[in-house]
């Protein structure tokens, strides 16, 4: 009897703690149009494929514990999937995006709605096309905050920003690995390297843009710095500024402070700056 009731008690607690975090989280729902628009860097104009007319593409911003509708309209002119790259997807493998794995592309002319269940991910992920190579040109940031009940584990930053590292092409990204993979050789390397779509002004061409982000003295910031890269490893740091690491890959760490971090293409870190 005693066995019986402890259950009962147990499956009780599981069943309200369920209740009472489905109560709590959220729908959201987003459209993304993925066409060819024309993009001007280092003195020459490129064509690539991207999400909205924006490289990078729109940032994901919602709740532990959320789920996420996101409408694919293929608007291009080949096939392609999405893939929400760090999130678990339990029980949901069909809504992960790896072409011919999870799913067929998206053929020209139609669209696909993806279910993007999150469970315990937090804090910084990204999304990317998951076709040859246009993740170079379709990705953008998949933001999770803490639950509505949650604080963070570390001091709470006054603001946070996304910090895309990329690596910019003059040229179809698919196109180039086309002709790699035809010649048996590693694809070229990129003409420049860009932070959300901004390849700064050491390039030589006067109109390339710098990324700018305006602080305030002694106030704390949250950088999510996601490495979009195709093959590139990235080491980064801020002059004259310490960075403390607080999350990884959407989990939290252990936190230590360094100089600069190294980041791998597809990984995700969470730094504190004040």
């Amino acid at each position: 009897m005693g066995l019986q009731q402890g259950f009962v008690t147990w499956f009780v607690g599981v069943l309200f703690l369920s209740t009472l975090l489905l109560s709590s989280a959220d729908v959201h729902h987003y459209e993304f149009f993925v066409r060819e628009s024309n993009f001007t860097k280092l003195c020459n104009t490129a064509t690539l494929l991207v999400v909205n007319d924006s490289y990078p593409g729109p940032e994901i911003r919602v709740h532990r514990g959320d789920t996420v509708f996101v409408n694919v309209h293929n608007q291009g002119n080949y096939g392609f999937t999405i893939h929400w790259h760090g999130v678990k997807q339990p029980r949901n493998p069909w809504s992960d995006g790896p072409e011919f794995i999870t799913q067929c592309p998206i053929q020209p002319g139609t669209n696909f709605t993806y279910e993007i269940v999150l469970s315990d991910e937090i804090g910084t992920l990204w999304w990317h096309a998951h076709s040859d190579w246009t993740r170079g040109s379709v990705h953008g940031a998949f933001i999770i905050l803490p639950a509505e009940n949650e604080t963070y584990p570390f001091p709470t930053p006054d603001a946070d920003q996304a910090i895309i590292l990329e690596s910019w092409y003059d040229g179809d990204y698919k196109q180039i690995i086309d002709d790699a993979l035809a010649a048996g050789i590693s694809p070229r390397q990129p003409n420049a390297y860009a932070i959300n779509g901004h390849v700064g002004d050491t390039y030589g061409c006067p109109n390339d843009t710098i990324f700018r982000m305006q602080v305030d003295s002694e106030k704390i910031y949250l950088l999510r710095i996601i490495n979009a890269a195709m093959n590139e490893h990235f080491f980064f740091t801020i002059a004259n500024h310490t960075l403390t690491v607080v999350a990884q890959d959407a989990s939290y760490v252990r936190r230590f402070t360094r100089d600069y971090i190294l980041i791998s293409p597809g990984q995700t870190m969470d730094v504190l700056v004040s």
